[in-house]
């Protein structure tokens, strides 16, 4: 047996650092145990290809990570460990088969126009939506940055109704049900001023037609022209290096190699883990674990509550994304110079064709025509690739995590290790559709599958990125079940975090703040 930590966490996800690294800065002493060979989960980089290289394996915006509270807090301390962003002004763009395109950069005026070119009347609601943000993103933002208990909501709900008033506040909640599509149909005319939002439901799991999902097209599109956006300098794994070594300045410990198979109890009181070499690490206040919700389950063996075991195991998930990282001899031969400016370029022409997408996907099928997400990071962050050279960063969405056929009838594979060649030439083929020529200047790839991307980090089950379906049933007060959204569990002193835990997803760190606020008193 090891002498006891305070908090020893399970998993070293970008949620665990946080969390370990808010409890330490408050006198915490703390101890992450990682099965992979290196930390970070989804936030990490690498040379995938060649040498020289550096591509993101999952995550790439970090702006989430750059507006937290952990970063507020935090940030110059993180700083002072390594930490860089790299910021640009183009965060989006949408280019359609017809060559034509739309993209949201961080100038108004610009944005305006360029959304006049597809209709007047977009661009008037545009000026509206602009003019209402501010007061807007103070509600929503304070909403996503809530705990999901009681007495939090009920405050939060006093002050949004005598902001709003009755009227607003309905309008507020009818918001936040709508789908990206009834959003949109009520707010744009133009389908392709429609799409270059959409897309970015489709970064989660909200395809056009999903109650709940009209908020984040929303609060990507307002909050690019506020902010602009905020990639990693050097790759995204500067916040992982960063936090790693601001816990060990304070005493704590990141240990890698570590294979957690058990959570141990006493009294109904979470005790410590068992790692897989037999070893025992004991905690005094508290076991916090990183884990997919059916992880959570095989770890302790049953909580005893029924109904949260219940939760956890029936949890549902996202389908899956396949990343193909690419070394490039330059970038992709767009039809417009101007798409060369932006960090991601979505190939995304409908949201008819995005919900046949996700369709497809939640089917088992291996989609006749994903949604392409272009990342291009060395637009913003040159030092990314030799000089000259640059990296794409495509996620290819969506896919399913399990393959049962393929709707376009080409692919007779059933496992991913033999349909990751053909489809990733589907996606590839559609790369070259948009800009042609580009394939040739591809210098090397790495494709990751679902299956790859679970090997790497088993919360990410069947290559779903976000750790679990954010629709309305498994969202706010529901995520990842009824009475347990602030992370606690019926075991006492076990603790629940990351992406499968309110607010979810993304780089923003909420899950594993919000624990480490509640545990230390903030």
């Amino acid at each position: 047996m090891t002498s006891n930590v305070d908090a020893v966490i399970i998993g070293a996800g970008h949620n665990s650092l946080a969390c370990a690294c808010h409890l330490a800065a408050r006198g915490w002493r703390v101890a992450v145990y990682e099965q992979a060979g290196e930390p970070g989960g989804a936030v990490k980089s690498g040379a995938y290809t060649q040498p020289g290289f550096r591509h993101d394996w999952a995550a790439m915006n970090l702006s989430l990570f750059a507006g937290s509270a952990f970063h507020t807090d935090h940030g110059e301390e993180l700083a002072r460990h390594g930490l860089g962003f790299a910021p640009t002004a183009n965060p989006f763009a949408s280019l359609f088969p017809d060559g034509r395109w739309l993209g949201i950069s961080n100038d108004r005026a610009l944005n305006r126009a360029r959304i006049a070119g597809f209709s007047a009347a977009d661009a008037e609601a545009w000026d509206r939506l602009s003019d209402d943000f501010p007061a807007e993103a103070e509600t929503i933002f304070a909403l996503l940055g809530s705990p999901m208990r009681a007495a939090s909501l009920a405050k939060l709900g006093c002050s949004t109704l005598r902001k709003r008033g009755a009227g607003g506040s309905l309008d507020l909640a009818q918001f936040l049900m709508m789908s990206p599509r009834a959003w949109l149909d009520q707010t744009f005319e133009d389908d392709r001023v429609k799409a270059t939002f959409a897309a970015w439901g489709m970064h989660l799991d909200f395809a056009p037609d999903i109650a709940g999902g009209a908020l984040f097209p929303y609060l990507e599109a307002m909050a690019a022209q506020a902010f602009g956006m905020v990639l990693g300098q050097g790759g995204a794994d500067t916040v992982t290096r960063a936090m790693v070594r601001m816990i060990e300045a304070r005493g704590g410990s990141v240990t890698c190699n570590a294979e957690v198979t058990g959570i141990e109890e006493a009294g109904g009181r979470a005790t410590g883990i068992t790692l897989s070499d037999g070893r025992f690490i004991g905690a005094d206040k508290a076991v916090i674990a990183n884990v997919a919700p059916s992880a959570l389950l095989r770890l302790t063996g049953g909580s005893g509550d029924a109904r949260h075991d219940k939760a956890m195991k029936t949890f549902q998930h996202a389908p899956g994304t396949m990343m193909i990282h690419l070394a490039m001899d330059a970038l992709p031969n767009w039809p417009a110079a101007e798409l060369n400016r932006f960090a991601y370029v979505h190939l995304a022409p409908s949201m008819d064709q995005m919900a046949r997408t996700y369709a497809q996907a939640k089917a088992g099928l291996l989609p006749d025509e994903p949604i392409i997400v272009c990342g291009q990071p060395t637009v913003v962050d040159p030092s990314r690739a030799p000089e000259g050279k640059h990296v794409l960063w495509l996620q290819v969405r969506m896919v399913p995590g399990q393959i049962k056929g393929d709707a376009k009838g080409d692919i007779a594979a059933r496992d991913w290790e033999s349909a990751a060649t053909p489809m990733a030439e589907r996606a590839l083929d559609l790369l070259e559709r948009y800009a042609p020529g580009t394939r040739a200047r591809i210098l090397d790839r790495h494709v990751v599958t679902p299956a790859m991307l679970e090997a790497d980090n088993p919360n990410l089950i069947g290559g779903d990125q976000v750790c679990g379906s954010h629709h309305l049933h498994q969202h706010f007060l529901n995520r990842p079940a009824r009475g347990f959204a602030d992370g606690s569990t019926p075991i006492r002193g076990l603790h629940h975090t990351g992406a499968a835990v309110w607010p979810g997803g993304g780089t923003g760190a909420g899950p594993g703040t919000l624990l480490a606020q509640k545990l230390a008193g903030k």
